[in-house]
């Protein structure tokens, strides 16, 4: 199939192109690296009258450091992003996610950006975001503003951009040096999206963890933040540290659901699984006698 006809603008400055936004009523829709609007515009799933595409626009670009926050532009490619020695040093558990990010051809060409901001459930930047405490930085001719990443997400596809505004970066506070990354996924190709998936990070100091942050995706209609996990971690010494307990708190908040890949109940008993193996991998803990 072929697109439905549209317009193509290509706006010199952050500024232009939410003007365009602003003046399309609704019926705009921003392209970047494309790799999931083009084949919904082929479908015809998604039918706007203009195509804003922000892939040159220099202020969504690179990395940058201030006030204790590493910054990523939105219209940064992923491959870049995989590459960038900022994001290795201070954002290892980002990359360590966005590595896992579709396949080589397709991070050429997606954006950072583009991934957190539509919210597929299953996806890693929306989570990694979620986990880490990001901070969605937007913007629209009535100013700009910013969300927390654990806010940003409604629902499937949804979030709380509106139809005018546009995300222009996700700025990550920082982690203790030498802080622990949690990953894990489970899929059914490499690159394929998940169907059980854990990102986040721990920080310890003297024997305890002093800091947690670690977050769902494919187990539910948006990330989700495993808060209770958070809070059974934080101030325990590793000596007491349940694994499998803590992944029994893990699954409160999730709303795993049935699909032609897998049911809710494999994604509840893979995810504890999961999660109770991370963690203890994380943490160099030995498994109960």
């Amino acid at each position: 199939m072929k697109p439905a006809p549209f317009d193509y603008v290509r706006p010199a400055t952050v500024d232009e192109a939410c003007q365009v936004l602003a003046d399309a009523g609704g019926g705009a829709q921003i392209i970047a690296g494309g790799q999931t609007l083009m084949p919904l515009l082929n479908l015809r799933m998604s039918q706007p009258f203009i195509l804003v595409d922000i892939t040159a626009l220099p202020e969504l670009q690179g990395v940058s450091r201030a006030n204790g926050t590493t910054r990523i532009g939105a219209a940064m490619r992923q491959a870049d992003a995989l590459a960038d020695p900022l994001l290795a040093r201070h954002l290892p558990a980002l990359v360590t996610a966005l590595s896992h990010v579709g396949h080589h051809q397709t991070r050429n060409l997606g954006t950072v950006g583009g991934s957190v901001a539509l919210g597929e459930p299953a996806a890693e930047m929306p989570a990694t975001a979620v986990a880490l405490g990001g901070q969605i930085e937007i913007a629209s001719v009535r100013g700009t503003r910013t969300v927390a990443a654990d806010e940003f997400y409604l629902g499937p596809y949804m979030t709380v951009l509106e139809p005018d505004e546009l995300v222009t970066g996700i700025g990550y506070p920082d982690w203790p040096d030498g802080h622990l990354v949690i990953f894990r996924e489970v899929a059914q190709r490499p690159g394929d999206f998940a169907l059980v998936g854990l990102v986040g990070a721990l920080a310890l100091d003297d024997g305890k963890v002093a800091r947690a942050g670690l977050a769902w995706f494919g187990m539910g209609p948006t990330p989700v933040r495993a808060r209770a996990a958070e809070a059974a971690l934080i101030g325990v010494a590793l000596g007491a540290i349940d694994p499998e307990a803590v992944a029994v708190e893990a699954l409160i908040g999730t709303a795993p659901f049935d699909d032609h890949h897998a049911s809710a109940e494999y994604r509840r008993t893979v995810g504890r699984r999961v999660f109770a193996r991370t963690l203890r991998e994380a943490l160099n803990l030995k498994e109960a006698a």
